[in-house]
This record gives C-alpha cells, structure tokens and sequence, in this order.
C-alpha cells in the first residue's frame, strides 16, 4: 500500500501532513468548521483579518454569510473553556481570501494553533516553540521576528499622548520610519530622550543577547521591566531548546492595537518576502467577544510556499509509455508499475502527446519496456 511519504504531493499538502502532526505531538485537538459563516462575525472584526477583502452571499434565510476568510475568529466564537484551564486546538483549513502571492481570491490552505483560557508562562514558551519547529518543518533557513506589544505600548502610555499620535506613531514603528517616529513625535510634544527611546526601539534590531541588554538599560526609568523579563526568560529556554539561531527580536512587529496585546511575533523564510506565520498573544479579542480568559496562537500561511524554489518544471512527467492494441490491459498496467517502482512519474499514452514534455520515452514490446529516448 502506497505511504503519505511516497505520494508525489505539493509543499502545501506536505507542509500540512507535517505540521497536523506535531500540533498532535503536543496534545492540541483538531477544530473542525464549516466552509462559510455569518457575515457579521467577520464584519465586526475586520482589522483582525489579514485583508477585508470577504467573499458574501444570501443564505435561503435571507441572512448574509460569508466564505470564512479566517479561522481564529470561529474558534475563538465557539471556545468555553474555563478560566482555570487551557483549550488547545489546531486547525488545516482552506480560507477564502485575497492571496498574498497572487492579489486574487483564492483558496488558501492555512494551518495553526490557538491555546485559550488560563495564559501563562508555558503556553507563551510552549506555543513560541511550536512556531519555530512549524517554520524549521518548512524550511531550515528561517527566523522568528520577536516583540512584545505591552512594552511598546506601555512607553507609549507613560508619554501621556493622544490616542490618534499613539495610533501614528505604532504605524511609523512598524514600518521602521525613522523621520515619520521624528516628526510625529514633534508634533505631540514629545522630549528629545522620548523621541530617542522610540528611534531606539526601532534601530535595535537582531538576537536576543544582544538586543535585550540594550533596551534593559535604555528602559530602566519607564516601568517595563516586567516585560523585559518575560522576554529574557523565553529567549532564553528557546535558546537552551536549540532555536536560538531563528530568534531575532524586533520592535517593528507591530499588530492591531484592538486586539493584540503582550507578545506578538512573525516568521519569515528566505526566499519568500513576506511573513508565511504569525501570532501573538490576542487577549483584548477574547474580552471583545465576551470570553473572560487569554489566548496565544499562530497561523502558517501556505499558499506563499509556492514562492520557494519557483523555477519552472523543465518536465511534465519523468516517463511516457506509449503502447498499442497488441498489449493487453494486463501487459500495459505491468509496464506502468514496473518503472513506477524506479521512483518515476508514468504516463501511458497510445501516441506521444505534443504538449507533454517528458524526461524519457518508452515502448513496451515483447520482451518488456524499451528506452526509446532520454532528454537531459
């Protein structure tokens, strides 16, 4: 019986059967739902979506529903987990959205992990660790960007800002501007040291050992220790796990301010331009969708796997057969398994098709399979 490991599959399906794998490994259950929900599910919380691009219909009822174009917000919706407990579910679904790769609707493979209720240090560590063995599964040329959104947003805080600077300056650290930190700075009456403080964040980019000292002393008078600390410490154990290599910590990692909150991180691969995971710590959704408990999760966007190694197939398939009426259906199915066992991809054809290319050409015959051509 043929194996998962000897279908010929695409990375998104593989990269699934990988991951649903080592999300079992850690005792997370699959969430299964449905294609579509309401509407108004994804309408209240648009900023949560990576696009709110959403693909809508009318229901027979005459309610409007849409093509679920993510999967945290269902699971989140439907959780009852205890305050006192944790809920642990990973998920492969197909969402339907406007693809980072191609700018149009598609539908997307994603995988992730969400663990919901009582937060504390180990879901951080335990799900922080399953983010850099999801991207070390998928490549092993990879990082994990690091930040932590409280302290960003407690400096901010203790500047005694509005809420529209605070709003311009996140976007400006997100985006590593510089001259924008500077301007808008100036314009909400922040001090030369604040404004330094802020260019800091953003310039102080790279592994936690030499990141962390920096800002531990930069930060010393503005009441983040704390944060500072759970950084340290989880760096630190994912160092002594050995994913100290993918570990960089970067302020810029900036998510929705409505709903995310302590720790947030992105995972990148080389080769592809964007981020293909992220997550965080999204404890402000929880309260807004009526749940008392905090949550951590990550999703892995699959589609953008078809950006590694995109150089175009030189062949169509390793081998044609080709064979004619003098063979029985027996005779050709026996010639099809015997080059299938080299490990090659088979057509078998009756007349060499003109827009297949293919690395090798045979004909069976009475004495078995004849090589007729090979193509380098």
């Amino acid at each position: 019986m043929m194996k998962i490991c000897d279908l010929k599959l695409k990375k998104d399906e593989e990269a699934v059967f990988l991951l649903r794998s080592l999300f079992e490994q850690y005792g997370y259950s699959q969430f299964k739902m449905n294609k579509f929900e309401e509407y108004e599910l994804y309408a209240g919380n648009k900023d949560f979506l990576i696009s709110d691009s959403i693909i809508t219909f009318t229901d027979t009822n005459g309610k409007l529903m849409a093509l679920k174009p993510d999967v945290t917000l269902s699971i989140v919706k439907n959780s009852g987990v205890e305050s006192s407990t944790v809920e642990k579910v990973y998920y492969d679904e197909n969402v339907y959205r406007v693809s980072k790769g191609t700018k149009s609707f598609k539908e997307i493979m994603q995988a992730g992990v969400e663990c919901i209720g009582s937060i504390d240090s180990y879901c951080l560590y335990e799900v922080l660790m399953l983010a850099c063995r999801s991207l070390l599964t998928l490549s092993e040329d990879a990082v994990l960007d690091l930040s932590h959104f409280g302290l960003l947003t407690s400096l901010l805080d203790s500047f005694d800002l509005s809420a529209a600077s605070k709003k311009q300056l996140l976007i400006a650290v997100g985006e590593k501007n510089i001259h924008e930190l500077d301007r808008i700075g100036s314009e909400a009456g922040l001090i030369n040291e604040q404004k330094r403080i802020l260019k800091l964040l953003v310039t102080t980019y790279g592994k936690p050992c030499s990141v962390l000292p920096v800002l531990r002393e930069a930060l010393l008078d503005y009441g983040v220790e704390k944060e500072i600390i759970l950084l340290e410490s989880l760096c630190s154990k994912l160092e002594e796990r050995g994913f100290g290599d993918l570990l960089r910590i970067d302020f810029s990692v900036v998510n929705h301010t409505d709903y995310y909150n302590g720790i947030v991180f992105k995972g990148f691969l080389k080769g592809i331009p964007s981020s293909v995971l992220s997550g965080g710590q999204y404890d402000r959704l929880m309260k807004k969708m009526g749940h008392n408990a905090g949550a951590i999760g990550f999703a892995v966007y699959l589609d953008l796997l078809e950006e590694l190694n995109t150089a175009p197939k030189k062949f169509d398939v390793d081998a044609v057969l080709l064979y004619d009426d003098a063979f029985s259906l027996d005779a050709v199915e026996r010639a099809v398994c015997e080059l299938s066992s080299k490990g090659l991809t088979v057509m078998a054809q009756r007349a060499l098709p003109e827009k297949i290319r293919a690395k090798e050409i045979y004909r069976i015959n009475e004495s078995g399979v004849t090589l007729l051509e090979r193509y380098a």
